[in-house]
């Protein structure tokens, strides 16, 4: 299969990559369908069904808000998010919906739109259905989506074991694994960003490579921005204040050239902040790998070109390169889905990313970064995913935070040595399947579990 890093890196809005963006593009997929298949007109009702981890916490990731603006064309990459609630009130005001903008059916979202709890369906825990009838109750077309974690949606002839619809198209630099991606920068004498741009080129040419990934870089930029900018509570039950506005305007006052020795991890806390603020407020934010850790690699990314010497474009591009390359190696062996492995899948997987990622940037050789992923994951196994309310809030915003620190500590201390170390990146990776495989179900993005339990939703 193969992987590009504009798979690990998409444009969305929040709360939820696997909740809000995968829904949305199922329902568009299942509205587009419906119009191949010839039937759109025909439609006079869709029932949509969520199940698992869609079921249980659909509703505080907004994954029944996806569901009707995918049914009437939205795609998360294009989304307004200042529009969407104007959209939602028509819709839900009038019992219409706009299948693809194009025609109008009733749609009673009581009845048309069910979240189970606590029922399944197979291959991934993110199960949904989507069911089109004519006016005689006549089913016209009905299929199944699967929301695989960071915003990947495959259909029901996906494969149980691998849940993504493979793309064979043949790579000049192949690898699944890091040890196969270190013995191709052996053999080539290549880094891994420029192992990962020649790859890259099979789909686009080099200037639309990086022309992309600067636009990437743009609104992770434009992202912290509104962060900081924003002001009053997170949307939800639990009034979560926002804080990055308040530490940014102090951080400001401080100015870059502080005397206090910690001053950056102040700033990587806020860059972090700002993004997963904006995330669970439903703003516009890049998954990376998904949105529920979109604030690790913007956060590392700031820090390197603010505080790093000689930082530039070219950096920036490396950067995410490396990153993507490592993400390549989290989604082909395991999964970045904390519905399926809990936050060691998310947070862990971005900060393995970011890790490595930065190591590269600050002069680190293809050991030394593998060492760096390593180590980032590592300190993040058997992380939990227990969203406090069912909101991508509580943990979550200072997990990456947290996370993001992390990510420059495991960098630093890689670059400490020669790239050689004992755990491999590949058996992280694996052991980190492994733990998500052995977690039970109420600590992977139920609400049924952890924090969750133990903290009230007032």
């Amino acid at each position: 299969m193969a992987l590009s890093v504009f798979d690990l890196f998409s444009i969305g809005i929040g709360p939820s990559s696997s909740h809000t963006v995968g829904p949305m593009r199922a329902a568009v997929m299942f509205a587009e369908r419906m119009e191949s298949e010839g039937v759109l007109e025909r439609t006079h009702r869709i029932h949509a069904q969520l199940y698992g981890s869609l079921g249980a916490t659909g509703v505080g990731h907004g994954s029944d808000k996806a569901v009707l603006l995918g049914l009437s064309g939205e795609r998360p990459e294009i989304c307004d998010p200042r529009a969407v609630e104007g959209t939602l009130e028509v819709i839900r005001r009038e019992k219409r919906l706009p299948l693809l903008g194009k025609h109008d059916i009733t749609f009673d979202e009581d009845t048309d739109l069910v979240l189970h709890r606590r029922k399944s369906l197979p291959v991934h825990p993110n199960g949904m259905s989507f069911t089109a009838y004519d006016e005689a109750g006549e089913v016209l077309s009905d299929h199944v989506y699967y929301s695989v974690g960071g915003g990947f949606v495959v259909n029901e002839n996906a494969d149980g074991d691998s849940a993504i619809v493979e793309d064979d198209t043949p790579l000049p630099h192949h690898f699944t694994t890091g040890d196969r991606l270190l013995e191709i920068c052996r053999e080539t004498g290549m880094t891994i960003p420029q192992v990962m741009m020649e790859n890259e080129k099979v789909w686009r040419s080099e200037a639309e490579v990086r022309e992309g990934l600067l636009k990437i870089w743009s609104v992770m930029q434009e992202c912290v921005h509104n962060g900081t900018h924003a002001s009053g509570t997170l949307p939800g039950g639990l009034k979560v204040p926002r804080r990055a506005p308040a530490l940014w305007e102090a951080l400001e006052e401080a100015g870059k050239e502080s005397t206090d020795p910690l001053h950056g991890m102040d700033w990587i806390t806020v860059y972090a902040l700002a993004v997963n603020e904006e995330n669970a407020s439903g703003g516009r934010v890049v998954t990376a790998p998904t949105n529920g850790a979109a604030g690790i690699i913007p956060a590392v990314l700031h820090y390197y070109v603010d505080f790093v010497p000689g930082a530039d474009d070219e950096g920036v591009v490396d950067f995410l390169l490396t990153a993507g390359a490592i993400g390549v190696i989290f989604k082909e062996n395991a999964s970045i889905s904390g519905a399926e492995v809990g936050c060691q899948g998310e947070v862990g997987s971005a900060c393995a990313m970011a890790s490595g990622a930065f190591a590269q940037v600050i002069g680190g050789n293809a050991l030394q970064v593998e060492n760096a992923a390593e180590i980032g994951m590592e300190h993040n196994l058997g992380l939990t995913c227990d969203p406090v309310g069912g909101l991508v809030q509580i943990p979550c915003i200072e997990r990456n935070a947290v996370a993001s620190v992390k990510a420059i500590t495991a960098a630093r201390t890689a670059l400490r040595g020669d790239g050689s170390h004992i755990v491999s990146l590949d058996k992280v990776v694996k052991t980190m399947r492994e733990t998500g495989a052995d977690m039970k179900v109420k600590y992977k993005e139920t609400a049924r579990g952890g924090l969750a339990v133990n903290v009230i939703e007032c």
